[in-house]
This record gives structure tokens, sequence and C-alpha cells, in this order.
């Protein structure tokens, strides 16, 4: 796993692109490259060394032909059949990155269709002068551009970015998606003009006249275009396909030349991936989780259980809830925009455990948005109920008179609009769009593109249409997001084989009577589970990775509150109106109103944002 940064733009310097490269040094300690011309170009990158260490597979990586130069972060899990499109290529290395660089200088942007992995990738021709950057289909490794115009950037993480443009704007229609969603969704950021790349596209990026022009940002993949006609139905057939994807997909994500592992919380998910793990590699797997022993919750003994059971190498590291809340001060640096999702402390731990031992873990992200592993699937099946939408607002009214255990609940139902359902579903706990147009001090914003329904090859059921919601944002956005900052701040490489395109395209067109099947979610992955470990591992509720927020409001965080959202704070960045986010404090503080402390935490967020970025 590595970390790229880069430009197109006359007049930069190559410091500059030192400079911005070097933030990344936390991505890839094990080297550093540069490729810098007159033109304006400039390619940054910092290696962490995963498949064939040595010095050779160092980036910025000319092709064989020396037309094209590159720099690339990821990995390509299917580079060895990849080799067979490039018969009697004379190979200087044994890794992926030579591969996709060599298919990109034979046959182009169609190359990247292909390839099946995790990636962001900026290839430079230097006979055209053209640039062109791909990221993965998924979104699972990050890319960041800046276009204004008259300058072009392009990064693995904001901060790269704002040390080429220190005074970057605020996007204030940013700020309104993260109080809506707690992230905020591609192709947004924080800042103006800097944008979140699109998963499965490339672009194209050229100079004349001394400004850098774009190409149309192209797919080359897409889920619509993955979405067949008919569904699978036959549950024995589907459960055996299932299992050869999963093995297949988890073997090709164990290849490396370092030491890798599992993160294993005793969940469907990372269980799955660790049992799988354990039966076709070659060495004993290791194992980490977190035990936090004064928790709400304290999944560890469950981890540690299956990890015997499945003869792992187990490592586990007890935590207190302050050691979570000593965590916080890094969010701001390592998310590096406003970021709402406190499963990002715990998951840094447990990162930085991991990194002692391997450098490689797997992970099991993926598998509740494709296999209706959230109860928002049954709630999107309810709201579409014709009878509860016409009882609605009566019960909604009622619901705000209830004793505040019931106004979670409630909530549901208050959504301003039908059409925007999604990620009203989605965002329960935060801010809904009709109390952003009471909080807000601004407009301009609108969430129903962000909303839309997608058209497909079949029609699709709202609650297929929830999780391709979750999978194109939340998944993306969000979980993926997480994960990526919190083990590259420790220089950890995370693989999420649950996102293999084999598996992917597979869960696309499984019929949700298998997904979810007498009220049991994730069915047929835990069918497949339950043949490597026995079920009754697995007898108790789901519980998120996440902290106790609300206790941590009113003891740890309450400084940060206190400091953050005050009258002056407010009314100086002008983005709220002081008045409803103060009653919301209140209301948590001194009324008892707990259904609060989510919206309570992302005004914070906010405001300790602005403080530490706008001046």
């Amino acid at each position: 796993m590595c970390g790229i940064a880069g430009f197109f733009t006359q007049g930069n310097t190559e410091l500059q692109l030192k400079e911005a490269t070097d933030t990344l040094v936390h991505r890839g300690p094990d080297s550093g490259g540069y490729f810098f011309e007159d033109c304006g170009i400039g390619l940054g990158h910092r290696r962490l060394s995963i498949i064939d260490l040595s010095e050779g597979a160092n980036q910025p990586m000319d092709s064989a032909n020396g037309r094209y130069v590159m720099i690339y972060n990821g990995e390509v899990y299917n580079f060895e059949e990849l080799r067979a499109k490039l018969p009697g290529h004379a190979w200087k290395t044994h890794g992926d990155s030579e591969v996709v660089l060599e298919l990109f200088a034979h046959y182009g942007a169609e190359s990247f269709g292909w390839l099946n992995g995790m990636y962001a990738v900026g290839i430079f021709d230097k006979q055209t002068q053209k640039l062109t950057l791909a990221r993965d289909p998924v979104g699972i490794k990050p890319l960041y551009y800046y276009y204004d115009g008259k300058s072009f950037a392009f990064s693995s993480e904001l901060k790269s970015i704002k040390q080429l443009y220190p005074n970057l704007p605020v996007n204030r229609e940013a700020i309104a998606y993260f109080l809506h969603l707690a992230y905020i969704p591609v192709p947004l950021t924080i800042y103006k003009d800097v944008y979140k790349f699109p998963s499965g596209h490339y672009v194209e990026v050229s100079v004349a006249n001394g400004k850098p022009e774009l190409s149309d940002i192209t797919a080359f993949w897409n889920v619509k275009q993955h979405i067949k006609p008919g569904t699978i139905t036959d549950e024995a057939q589907a459960k055996g396909q299932l299992k050869d994807i999963l093995f297949g997909a988890v073997k090709r994500q164990l290849i490396s030349d370092v030491p890798s592992g599992t993160f294993l919380s005793g969940g469907i998910d990372s269980s799955c991936v660790t049992a799988i793990a354990s039966k076709v590699s070659d060495t004993k797997i290791k194992t980490f989780s977190i035990a936090v022993v004064d928790g709400k919750v304290n999944e560890a003994p469950y981890a540690a259980a299956i990890a015997k059971y499945l003869g792992t190498e187990h490592y586990e590291l007890p935590i207190h809830q302050k050691d979570i809340l000593d965590m916080v001060p890094d969010l701001l640096s390592v998310y590096d925009e406003p970021f709402g999702d406190t499963s990002a402390f715990p998951t840094m731990l447990v990162s930085k455990l991991a990194r002692q031992h391997v450098t490689v873990a797997l992970s099991g992200d993926g598998g509740d948005e494709q296999f209706y592993g959230y109860g928002t699937y049954t709630w999107a099946q309810r709201l579409g109920n014709p009878m509860l939408r016409a009882l609605r607002r009566p019960l909604y009214a009622a619901s705000r008179l209830a004793p505040d255990y019931y106004k979670k609940a409630g909530r549901m139902l208050g959504y301003e609009k039908s059409g925007l359902l999604k990620s009203h579903i989605y965002g329960q706990d935060y801010f809904h769009s009709h109390e952003l147009k009471q909080l807000l001090t601004f407009n301009g914003y609108s969430f129903d593109a962000l909303n839309q329904d997608m058209d497909a090859a079949r029609p699709l059921t709202v609650r297929e249409q929830q999780s391709f919601w979750d999978m194109a944002y939340y998944l993306q956005d969000d979980l993926l997001v997480k994960v990526d900052r919190a083990s590259m701040k420790y220089s950890l490489e995370t693989r999420v084989p649950l996102l293999d395109l084999e598996v992917l395209q597979f869960s696309l067109n499984l019929h949700e009577s298998l997904k979810e099947k007498n009220g049991e979610r994730k069915y047929l992955l835990k069918q497949v589970l339950y043949d490597l470990v026995p079920a009754s591992y697995f007898d108790r509720p789901k519980w998120g990775f996440g902290i106790a927020l609300d206790k941590a409001l009113r003891e740890g965080l309450r400084p940060l509150v206190e400091q953050y959202l005050t009258k002056a704070v407010i009314e100086k960045h002008g983005l709220v109106h002081a008045g409803p986010a103060l009653a919301l404090k209140d209301r948590f503080y001194n009324k008892g109103e707990n259904s609060s402390y989510f919206r309570l935490w992302l005004l914070t967020v906010l405001h300790w944002w602005m403080e530490e970025n706008v001046k």
C-alpha cells in the first residue's frame, strides 16, 4: 500500500512536489520517489512494500518502452493471470505494479476494466503529454483531485492538496451533507474545487494554452451494468457458488511478501474471512481484536473463542474507554475533513495492535451492505407500505410527545418527502432535511440527486435500492475511508475480500430471499460460515464496532463540546443558527434528551474542524 500525489500545472516546482508527497509518509514509509518535467507534470510516490520488496519495484515506474511513467497505490489480485495478455513480455518484477503499467501501455484505459483489486493510479504519457487517473470500482483506495480551471493536482489524501494550496475556501454545500450523513459523500469534499474522484472511472488531463484541461470522467465499471435480468434463487446452488467465490477471494488477497493476518471482532463477516483464511493459508493465521473492558459491550471473548476454534495465533488488546478517548485528538489530522464515525477510534487501536505483528490485515467490510446485515433494509420495506405512509404523520407527531426512548423510532417517520427516503433512513440519528432548513444559515444544497433510484436490467425492490445506496455512499465514503485512514496512520495495509469483484457481482444478483430468510439477516453468508464455525458461536445480538458516544459526551468528551459548541464559536463561523444548536445541547445535558447525542457530536466536530482549519 502506498500514497500518491501529483500535479499538472505550470509554475509548480519540484520542491512543492516533494513537500506535498511527503505529507503521505505514513502511507509509505519504505521509500519515496519523484518524477518532474518542466511542462508542469509532477508525480510523487511513497511506498509501503508488500509484493516484490526489491528496489526495482519502487515508483515512479517507467514502462518497458520508456513512454509511460506511473505512480500507483493499491493491490491488484488477478495480476498473475493478467500477465497472459502480454505473452513474451520480459517482466522485470514479480509484483502487480508492473502488470498494471504494461497493460495500460499496450491497451490503454480499456485495461482498467480487467483489474480485480483496490487501487488509485496516475500514468503520464511522455509522448502525448497526457496524464490518466483511475480509481478502483468500489472506491476502496482514496483519490482526491483539485481543479479550478487554472491548476490541477491530485493525491491519496486531502493533506497533500492542502500543502499545495493552503488557502482553500470551505465548501458550505459539503457541510449540509456532513450534518445529514456524518460524512461527506462523493464527489464533494470540505473544500471548494477539491473533489473525491468517482470509483470505477478514469479521466485524462492535458495542458492547452498553459492551463490544464480535463476530459469527461468516464466509467469503466459500475454496479448497474452487472445487474442481470434474473436472480439466483436456488439455495443449494447459491451456497456452493458463494463458498467457491469467497475461498478464491480470500486466497487471492492473502498473497504477500510480508506477514499478514485478519481483524477478528467475533461477528459474522470478520469470522467468515478469518475461517476461510485459516483453511487456505500455508501458515498459521494471526488474528487481532480489542477488548473494551469497561464498555457497554465487550465482544472480545467471542472473538477469542472463535480464534481458539480455528487455531489462529490470536492477539487481544485490553483497553478502557479512556484509551479510546485518547485517540480523539487525532481525528482531524487523520481524516482531514469533518468525519463523524466514532468507530474510527477503536479501528485505529486495532490497527496499531496489528501493525506490531503484520503489515497486511484482512477485514470483513462489505458483508452488511451486500447481504442485508442492517435493520435499515427492514425500515425501507416498512416505509414503502402504503398503510404506514398514510398513518406516518400522526404517528410521527405522537412520537415527539412520547418518552425519549420512542423518539428515535418516531424520527424514522419524520421524513420530508418520499424522494429523500434513502438518506433519511440511513441518517436516522443525524439531522433530517427539514431540520437542516431551520438549522443552517445558508441554502443552495439539495439531497435529491443523492436519493435517486438506480435503473437496472430488472425492477429493484426498495431493499435492493437501499443496499445499493449504501454501497455507493456509506460503504465508500464512510466505512472504507474509516479503515483506510485508521490503518494507514500506522502503515498497515488493509484488504477487503468481501469486496472482491467476483463476490460483488454474485451478491448483486442474489435474490433477496437468500439475503434475509425468516427474519435472519445475512442468511446465505451465514450458511457458508456455519460449515466452518458452528452457529452456536454467533448466538447473540449484532453490535456495532463503536464507542458509547452518549456516555462519552457526558463525561470525557464534554470539555470538547464546551470548548467548540459555544455561542461565540458558532457565530464566528456563521454556518448554523446558534439558537437551535445551543437548544439541542441544552436538551441533551439538562433535559435528558439522550436521542440527540449524535447530532450534538456532529455539531461539535464541525466547529472543532472550523476552529482548527479556518482562521
